[in-house]
């Protein structure tokens, strides 16, 4: 594999979200919904402005999991099929350049348009908190912002590897949103009915790590219940086994679901 190769199709791909300003457009909706719910997240309390950066982020989970899964399928659904539908798969693949070149090319260019509108986004945000908390502040906000750029990272490989296998992009399409409703949606709502059927005896800890097979959910205990505050608040310290309070832990099996869908995409496009 060439990196040249794959360089030129990423820098293709990037160029081509900046010209029609969809990175623009995703930029300005996570801008304008993170400062609504920056600002007046805390109204039911009587309070306008953050009041903690751990409740602050905590809002922002909610934001962060319904749209960037979204934006992240709909951007990558038909980066392989759209191509084969427009005709023009064919004639890149007669150009000095290998299947694993071109998929990689196109994951890595749309990758780093949604890093990009994903990281302005929240920019706004960043400057509003480092006036209200200072630096401790914008430590904790680095790694939220850090990891919903991973979860949309995670979604993208994901909407990739529906590009390879769907056969047009009605089908892409509508694959992509299923997949949004059964892991944003569906899936949580289906391990809480297991629970509640089986009178809580399912799984035990077990439980908690069914977790692990939805991105989304990395997610939200990565931002959401390893806060110490939400955690007394919720009472959720009794509930998830040490293990998934381990940052490290946590991050490396997100990035099992950046690497897993694009390893298995590769492997169902080659010849």
């Amino acid at each position: 594999m060439q990196w040249r190769q794959v360089q030129a199709v990423a820098a293709k791909e990037f160029r081509d979200r900046l010209r029609n300003r969809w990175v623009l457009a995703v930029a300005v909706v996570f801008t304008v919904f993170s400062l609504l719910i920056t600002y007046f997240g805390s109204a039911a309390q009587g309070q306008i402005g953050p009041r903690s950066i751990e409740l602050t982020i905590a809002s922002l989970v909610s934001l962060v999991i319904y749209l960037i899964p979204l934006i992240a399928l709909l951007l990558g659904f038909d980066a392989i099929v759209g191509e084969r539908e427009r005709g023009s798969l064919d004639l890149l693949l007669a150009l000095p350049i290998t299947r694993l070149e071109l998929l990689l090319g196109k994951y890595l260019g749309l990758a780093g348009a949604l890093t990009l509108s994903t990281v302005s986004g929240f920019a706004l945000v960043a400057l509003l908190l480092y006036q209200r908390f200072s630096w401790a502040g914008l430590y904790h906000y680095a790694g939220f912002v850090l990891s919903s750029v991973l979860l949309g990272l995670a979604f993208l490989s994901l909407a990739v590897l529906l590009s390879v296998l769907a056969r047009d992009r009605t089908r892409a399409s509508g694959l992509a949103i299923a997949l949004w409703f059964a892991l944003v949606l569906v899936f949580d709502l289906l391990l809480l009915g297991l629970l509640v059927a089986t009178g809580g005896q399912f799984g035990g800890q077990a439980f908690a790590y069914l977790l692990l097979l939805n991105p989304a959910d990395i997610f939200r205990i990565l931002n959401v219940f390893s806060l110490d505050d939400v955690q007394r608040l919720y009472g959720l310290a009794s509930i998830l086994p040490p293990a998934l309070s381990q940052v490290g832990w946590l991050g490396s099996a997100m990035l099992a679901w950046i690497v897993a869908p694009l390893a298995l995409a590769s492997w169902r496009f080659r010849p």
